[in-house]
């Protein structure tokens, strides 16, 4: 199957279009996007990957579904377009960021200035009908976001994993601490941050020492 994705993602990704499960959620997905208001559009589905190619991957950041209101969602997890209200858990990320490395507090949620620095905003499901979190899953995309984080895993050395939250971390088991910088916290969802855990995680902080350590570009947060 001729999916349209960044080059070095298709080239290691090519074997997961081809099962037999891929299709199946390749047929789902059209005829939600027929049928149904879908988001991200169509052209921004693989926009995580088109942004931030494999090999300039450095920080991994898991998110669950897609903003589902219209006009939030544009392929990178926890991002909205600009011009977008900022969504509360963004805004908790934002507020860390300020905490930890001192830096103002955005104007834009967009956060694609992140991914063409090698940050994969890669949510397990990749589209969601308008109004229904979590409408999509259970079709295929946790299986396909699996095998992403796999190929990470297996392919890459001294990557930095964010993990907010138990999904994210349930779906980070297969990640090797060995190979990987793994950091966990709770999610910055106003409801489980505020319970503490997210505030002080220094995240941001902790992955630029990784990278520079690493002889590495540290992420402009």
């Amino acid at each position: 199957m001729d999916i349209k994705i960044e080059a070095s993602w298709k080239a290691r990704l090519q074997t997961e279009f081809e099962q037999p499960y891929f299709a199946d959620l390749v047929a789902y997905v059209r005829q939600e996007y027929k049928t149904q208001q879908i988001y991200p559009p169509g052209k921004l589905m693989f926009n995580a990957f088109d942004k931030c190619p494999f090999d300039k991957t450095k920080v991994v950041i898991l998110g669950q579904d897609p903003y589902h209101g219209r006009g939030q969602a544009n392929g990178l997890c926890f991002s909205v377009n600009d011009g977008v209200t900022i969504p509360p858990s963004l805004i908790n990320i934002f507020k860390e960021i300020q905490n930890d490395l001192g830096k103002p507090f955005p104007r834009s949620g967009n956060l694609e200035r992140w991914a063409e620095q090698g940050v994969l905003l890669l949510n397990a499901t990749l589209t969601v009908q308008e109004g229904k979190p979590g409408s999509h899953q259970g079709h295929g995309w946790e299986q396909f976001s699996d095998a992403v984080i796999r190929h990470l895993n297996d392919d890459k050395e001294g990557l930095v994993f964010l993990l907010w939250g138990r999904y994210a971390q349930d779906k980070g088991r297969i990640i090797d601490p060995k190979k990987h910088f793994v950091l966990k916290s709770k999610h910055p969802s106003p409801m489980s941050a505020n319970s503490g855990g997210w505030f002080g995680n220094n995240h941001f902080s902790q992955a630029n020492n990784y990278l520079k350590a690493k002889g590495l570009q540290e992420i402009e947060w």
